[in-house]
């Protein structure tokens, strides 16, 4: 029996056809997901210029005079909202022609979401109501291209789709790299116009050229997410890398917990509530602090604000809130995470008002520095509008490059064994001396450890592979499906339906199967966010609504049903491999 291309291939040329079949995998199974995220995360940031002229009349106000008092426009937020709703923080207007937001909790929104009204610092005119999302406080616009961005708004579960992408995108990035250096020409050849040679020239060239960005957005996207997220957090706390955060506690004994640095888009939470001295594993436990009243006096608002000025808080972007028991302090933070960053946080006495702890972000470790920088530049607002226009940069360009990878498949697909020695990965690893599968196998558990979704998605990858290897034959083409093959893509696909009848049912039965998941799953998110966010039953809709949504379903599911088929397209009619001799 001949010995396949991969078998007798060398070391050199076996780690690349190894690479190859990765990347080939990574683009075929990977590549939707990460197309998803990177048009969604383009959207979200390029959009915070409309956001503000959408929503103009609720974020300024027209300055008269002297603006009144925080403590005034709280009390105008109360007399709205209801005087038993819970503050769950302030955020002064900034400028004089900013309105003021006071945030109130509801457990009826989602998480890291609050009510936000928006106050005229100097008529005390109630200029908005709506709810806010997480610590960059964006506004509905931006909450629901921020949540399709990193959970294609299906909640926690959504979630493991951006972690995916995240997880494969820097090997793709990289490995495409590595195949470039192996297979480049040795002298530069004329620019291809049309063809697999065009598509091919600008999927390399897009590649180079973002290859750092993409590694940079890969890494920086790992850290909110949660499996791999988890990992590295571990990791940060071993090595002391955390961001230091201001402590609360009035008791001296209390250190501070770590502050997340994504909590723009993760659940609010009181991380210093979760701290634990050494000291306490000895000692009883000790009784629960007593909680606060509903909400602090309004007039302690304008106290605290000072206090926190004093102290050297001048930022005009500033947020404070208020104890949540007895034995806890205010906490006023600037969250201006624009160039020069303005994180400084201080913690206030309720009684007194005066200062307890404070933390400066020039002290801040160097890694908790990146770290914030790193988390602000993925998100856009670190440097303005060039930071915007970058981003959107690279994620078209990414779009761009997954398109034209795409395109290269379909006009050469895999049927030439020639143009495509190693048709498997497991074929590949065979074709590996033992010395690189002991170091692929250590990297890959490594991997699999450290990044779970990438570790049970190679996994999934291995379980088709191996079942195509075992079956690695193919039903030889017609005449007519070769002639077809040199037409058009309708041809194509006619050719295949005339050569394979079964796999082309059980294809289109998959399809039609996929299209009702994805339909279900995206009228139930559609549907359940607006009725979620407005407030309106979904029997009290306008006609309007009925059209406006509907069109928004058809078109989700047109896009993901699309995108997801293809690795049912690739598992029906794709190619078999017969290079087995």
């Amino acid at each position: 029996m001949a010995l396949s291309a991969a078998h007798s291939a060398a070391p050199r040329g076996a780690v690349l056809n190894l690479l190859r079949r990765l990347h080939f995998y990574i683009g075929l199974f990977v590549a939707p997901f990460i197309f998803v995220a990177a048009l969604s995360g383009t959207l979200y940031v390029l959009t915070p210029q409309l956001e503000n002229l959408i929503y103009a009349d609720a974020l300024t106000a027209e300055p008269q005079g002297n603006a009144q008092p925080l403590s005034a426009q709280i009390s105008a937020a109360r007399a709205y909202a209801g005087e038993n709703q819970h503050i769950y923080a302030v955020r002064p207007a900034p400028d004089a022609i900013d309105t003021t937001r006071v945030q109130f909790s509801d457990p009826a929104l989602g998480a890291s979401q609050s009510r936000a009204i928006f106050i005229d610092p100097y008529s005390l005119k109630v200029k908005g109501d709506m709810p806010v999302y997480g610590t960059s406080g964006v506004l509905p616009l931006r909450t629901t291209l921020d949540l399709l961005h990193s959970s294609l708004l299906l909640g926690d579960f959504g979630r493991n789709y951006s972690e995916l992408a995240a997880s494969w995108l820097w090997v793709a990035a990289l490995g495409g790299v590595v195949l470039w250096l192996g297979t480049r020409p040795k002298r530069k050849l004329k620019q291809p116009r049309k063809g697999f040679a065009f598509s091919r020239h600008w999927h390399v060239t897009l590649g180079l050229t973002l290859v750092v960005g993409l590694v940079f957005f890969s890494v920086t996207g790992l850290t909110w997410s949660q499996w791999a997220g988890g990992n590295i957090d571990r990791m940060r706390t071993e090595l002391n890398w955390l961001t230091p955060q201001v402590n609360t506690s009035l008791n001296s004994e209390a250190p501070a917990a770590p502050a997340d640095p994504h909590a723009d888009h993760m659940p609010d939470m009181d991380m210093s509530d979760m701290s634990m001295p050494m000291s306490a594993m000895t000692k009883p436990a000790a009784t629960a602090a007593k909680p606060m009243p509903n909400n602090a006096a309004d007039s302690d608002w304008d106290r605290v604000l000072n206090a926190a000025r004093q102290d050297g808080l001048s930022a005009s972007k500033l947020e404070l809130r208020q104890p949540k028991s007895v034995d806890k302090a205010w906490a006023v933070t600037e969250i201006d995470r624009s160039w020069p960053t303005r994180v400084d946080a201080v913690s206030v006495n309720p009684q007194d008002f005066s200062v307890v702890d404070h933390v400066y972000f020039d002290r801040f470790p160097l890694v908790a520095k990146l770290t914030r920088w790193g988390v602000d530049a993925h998100m856009g607002v670190l440097f303005g509008l060039p930071n915007q226009l970058l981003l959107a940069f690279f994620g078209l360009g990414l779009c761009s490059m997954i398109g034209f990878g795409y395109r290269m498949w379909w006009i050469r697909r895999p049927r030439d064994v020639d143009a495509s020695p190693a048709q498997t990965l497991t074929e590949t690893w065979v074709a590996l001396p033992h010395y690189a599968k002991g170091a692929w196998l250590m990297l890959a558990l490594a991997l699999g450890y450290a990044l779970p979704l990438m570790g049970a998605s190679l996994l999934a990858f291995l379980g088709v592979d191996i079942l195509r290897w075992r079956k690695q034959q193919r039903a030889p083409l017609d005449e007519a499906a070769l002639l077809a093959s040199q037409q058009s893509p309708l041809g194509i696909i006619r050719a295949r339906f005339a050569v394979k009848r079964k796999e082309m049912r059980y294809f289109l039965r998959g399809l039609f199967i996929l299209a009702l998941i994805v339909g279900t799953v995206m009228s139930n998110a559609i549907i359940g966010g607006v009725i979620d966010q407005y407030g309106i039953p979904f029997s009290h809709w306008s006609l309007t609504m009925y059209i406006t949504q509907g069109f928004m379903i058809a078109l989700y599911t047109t896009v993901f049903t699309a995108l997801t088929s293809i690795p049912l397209w690739y598992f029906f009619l794709g190619e078999k491999d017969d290079s087995r001799g």
